[in-house]
C-alpha cells in the first residue's frame, strides 16, 4: 500500500514537471485558444441580445398602413403627388393618415424665420439649450459655435441640422414658445388642418401632419427663392470656428442630372420612418411629391424615381382625383 502511494506521488510530480516543461509557444497557443473561446462566447451573447431586441415600428406601421397596396408598388406607406399649377391630385395612397413628420418640420421652421423679417446677418450662438434631449442625436455644431441666422437656416434645410433649427427658434422674438406658436399659426393660415407643431426640429414625434397638408406647405415655401436655394444646395463649406467643415445635402437626388428639383426636405425618426417632400419639374409639369413612413434607407428616393418614370410614361391620367386647393 505504501508502494502504491509512492508511485502515485511520483506520477503526480511527473505530470506537474511535464506541465512546467511545456514550451512558451505552446503555453501562448493554449492561452490564445482559451481567450478566443471567451471572445466567441461574448460575441454569441451580444448577437443573441441584438436578435432578441424587438424592432421599433413607426406609427404608420403600427396602424397597419403597410398593408395598403398601390399600382406602383411603392415602399412608402403614404404617398401623394399633386400638380402645383392645377392642384390636380395625380396619385394618392393613405393620404388621410396623420403621422409624425420628423425633419419635414424644418420646412415650416425655415418659412417662419424668413417671414419674420429677422436679419439673416445676425450672429446666433449654439448653446446647451440646443442639445437634443429627445433622441440623443449628435451634431457637428459644438456648444459655443457662432453662425449667422442665414448660415443656420442653410444648414437646417440642406443638412437637417437639429441644433441649427433649434437655435433659429430660440432667437425668435419672444423665444422658442412664441416661435412654435408662429409655426402653428402659419399652418392654420395655409389650411393645414391636420398639422400640429411642438418644436422646430422634428425630433419630437408629436410634430404631426398629413400628406395634403405637407403639399400645401411645399407650395407655400416654394414662393421663397432663398428656401429653394438653401434646400437644394448639394453641399457647402462652413467656417465653424477653428476649422471649416463640409456639410452635404441629405437628399442625394439634388445631385442627379435626371432631376430638376425646385425645393426639397427629408426627415427621419423611428416613429415617422423615412420621409421626403419635393417640388420637381417633369414631363413639362411642376409637381409636388410627398412620401411618408418609408422603412428602407433609400426606399423613399426609389419611390420618387418610380413616380417620375410613371409620370414621364404618361400614366398619371390613370389615377385622376379631385383637385386639391394648395392655398
Amino acid at each position: 500500500m505504501l508502494v502504491g502511494l509512492v508511485v502515485a506521488c511520483l506520477l503526480a510530480a511527473g505530470t506537474a514537471d511535464a506541465a512546467q516543461r511545456k514550451s512558451p509557444q505552446r503555453l501562448k497557443s493554449e492561452a490564445r485558444a482559451k481567450s478566443g473561446k471567451v471572445i466567441a462566447q461574448r460575441k454569441l451573447v451580444r448577437t443573441r441580445a441584438v436578435a432578441a431586441r424587438p424592432e421599433r415600428l413607426s406609427v404608420g406601421r403600427t396602424a397597419g398602413l403597410q398593408h395598403t397596396s398601390d399600382p406602383l408598388a411603392l415602399k412608402s406607406n403614404v404617398a401623394f403627388v399633386v400638380d402645383q399649377d392645377t392642384s390636380e391630385v395625380l396619385f394618392s395612397k393613405n393620404s388621410e393618415a396623420v403621422l409624425p413628420i420628423a425633419s419635414l418640420t424644418k420646412l415650416m421652421t425655415a418659412m417662419v424665420v424668413v417671414e419674420s423679417g429677422a436679419s439673416l446677418d445676425d450672429e446666433l450662438e449654439i448653446t446647451t439649450a440646443d442639445i437634443d434631449t429627445e433622441k440623443g442625436s449628435s451634431s457637428r455644431l459644438a456648444i459655443g459655435t457662432r453662425l449667422t441666422r442665414g448660415e443656420m437656416l442653410h444648414l437646417a434645410l440642406m443638412s437637417s441640422e437639429n441644433r441649427a433649427a433649434n437655435a433659429l427658434g430660440r432667437h425668435h422674438p419672444g423665444g422658442l414658445a412664441e416661435f412654435v406658436k408662429a409655426m402653428n399659426f402659419r399652418a392654420v393660415s395655409l389650411g393645414m388642418s391636420d398639422t400640429r407643431y411642438v418644436e422646430p426640429t422634428g425630433l419630437s414625434s408629436q410634430n404631426r401632419s398629413s400628406a395634403p397638408d405637407l403639399a400645401r406647405l411645399v407650395g407655400a415655401a416654394y414662393d421663397y427663392p432663398l428656401l429653394r436655394q438653401f434646400s437644394t444646395t448639394p453641399d457647402a463649406e462652413v467656417d465653424i470656428g477653428r476649422r471649416t467643415v463640409q456639410f452635404n445635402n441629405t437628399n442625394r437626388l439634388v445631385r442627379n442630372p435626371n432631376w430638376e428639383i425646385g425645393l426639397q426636405k427629408t426627415g427621419y425618426i423611428s416613429e415617422a420612418g423615412r420621409c421626403l417632400v419635393m417640388q420637381a419639374q417633369m414631363a413639362g409639369r411642376k409637381l409636388i411629391m410627398v412620401f411618408l413612413d418609408s422603412a428602407g434607407k433609400y426606399s423613399r428616393l426609389g419611390d420618387a424615381e418610380r413616380v417620375r418614370q410613371w409620370i414621364e410614361r404618361g400614366h398619371a391620367a390613370a389615377t385622376q382625383a379631385p383637385a386639391l386647393p394648395l392655398r
